[in-house]
């Protein structure tokens, strides 16, 4: 391999890749430009076959190796950025008001990336690799629309891999776990409809702002009542809504209560569901009032392979040292739409350090480019290890 082709020099310019994608966040499945830039790439590295438009706005890039027959593997990252301002002051922050990479998104393309120019450039291993660049995670399930696509059967996808920034987790570390490895996230909406009045009769209401008072109380018995405390379960409340500070005297007819319930248990997260529908109605029924439940099913639960939680920890070690490889890390109640593709393929998704930065979703969030060459490291050993690897 030449000397400019060596994994340094390629991270060190995926980190100019990265700062690129971070000033030019796009959303969802609308990243014309994002894919654009992402198929150029592949297709300048000479991949044996790069697809556009899958998803709309997905890129899949095949690699296949001179070593002879062997798996063919699919290595994951997504695209999208969030509708979030950015405060992060950097040279490179965002140039679209109300948009940036807070999740890392822009860090995962570019590790990618990375990893296909290597393997394009080197081809050192059986079998093929199949790197997929996916849209809109940040709530679009995009992942899920392109299995609906035909992904995995098209590119004849045995196993899929997946890895996300952490911060908090120092650079050059990485995090796994068999089993699940982040949550499930449903979503609601209850509107409740009572009864208005003057706020100096309010016998003579069927109040929701007192009925959501208690809602949102009983919410939280589900986690500390109803649930095995050893099984992990979240109830947050984040929006309230009813009457208006422009009349305060004013008992409205309509309040407004959602949220989010997070499990990790493909029976709890049924069980969750159903209690919390008796809650709410039971809730309203004692006030006299009705409910109407909006209930919006969300990711599954992200659940590693055994086996192929084992590779990535072998992969990882041999990367990084086992010293700096948490094979055993907490289960996060954060969801992930890479899930979906976990429910049709064995695979794992690992966690990779982002070092002392903001918190993900934070607008003074940033991907640290130091982390970049630990992640086309453990990216290109896996394909070697995983297409060669014996059934």
């Amino acid at each position: 391999m030449p000397a400019q082709e060596t994994i340094e020099t390629i991270a060190e310019e995926a980190g100019q890749w990265r700062r690129h994608l971070h000033q030019h966040p796009e959303l969802l499945f609308d990243l014309p430009a994002t894919s654009a830039f992402v198929a150029d790439k592949l297709r300048s590295f000479g991949c044996d076959e790069v697809v556009t438009g899958i998803a709309t706005s997905g890129v899949v890039a095949v690699v296949k190796g001179k070593a002879g027959a062997g798996r063919t593997i699919g290595l994951r990252a997504d695209m999208d950025a969030l509708p979030i301002a950015e405060q992060t002051n950097l040279a490179h922050a965002s140039k679209t008001p109300g948009k940036m990479h807070a999740c890392g998104h822009d860090g995962h393309t570019a590790m990618l990336l990375g990893a296909a120019r290597h393997l394009a450039s080197t081809r050192d291993f059986a079998g093929t690799a199949v790197l997929i660049f996916q849209p809109a995670e940040e709530g679009g399930a995009g992942g899920r629309v392109m299995l609906e696509e035909g992904l995995l059967e098209r590119f004849g996808i045995e196993e899929v891999f997946g890895m996300h920034n952490e911060p908090g987790l120092p650079v050059g570390s990485f995090a796994i776990r068999p089993g699940p490895m982040l949550a499930a996230a449903d979503r609601f909406v209850v509107t409740l409809n009572g009864k208005g009045s003057h706020a100096a009769s309010p016998h003579e209401s069927r109040d929701p702002i007192l009925i959501s008072a208690h809602l949102v109380t009983a919410l939280q018995s589900i986690a500390s009542r109803n649930v095995d405390p050893f099984d992990p379960v979240v109830v947050s409340v984040t929006y309230l809504a009813g009457g208006s500070a422009a009349a305060l005297n004013v008992i409205p007819e309509q309040a407004v209560v959602g949220g989010t319930i997070r499990t990790i248990d493909a029976r709890t997260r049924k069980a969750v569901e159903q209690r919390f529908r008796d809650i709410v109605a039971n809730t309203a029924r004692l006030f006299e009032a009705q409910a109407e439940i909006d209930w919006r099913p969300g990711y599954p639960v992200t659940v590693n392979d055994p086996e192929m939680t084992k590779a990535a920890i072998s992969v990882a070690s041999d990367v990084a040292g086992a010293d700096k490889v948490n094979g055993n890390c907490q289960c996060t109640m954060g969801a992930e739409d890479f899930s979906y593709m976990l429910e049709k393929r064995p695979g794992a998704i690992i966690w990779l350090g982002n070092g002392d930065s903001a918190g993900l979703h934070n607008p003074a969030y940033d991907f640290n480019d130091d982390a970049i060459i630990h992640g086309v490291r453990y990216w290109t050993a896996l394909v070697s290890g995983r297409t060669s690897a014996a059934d």
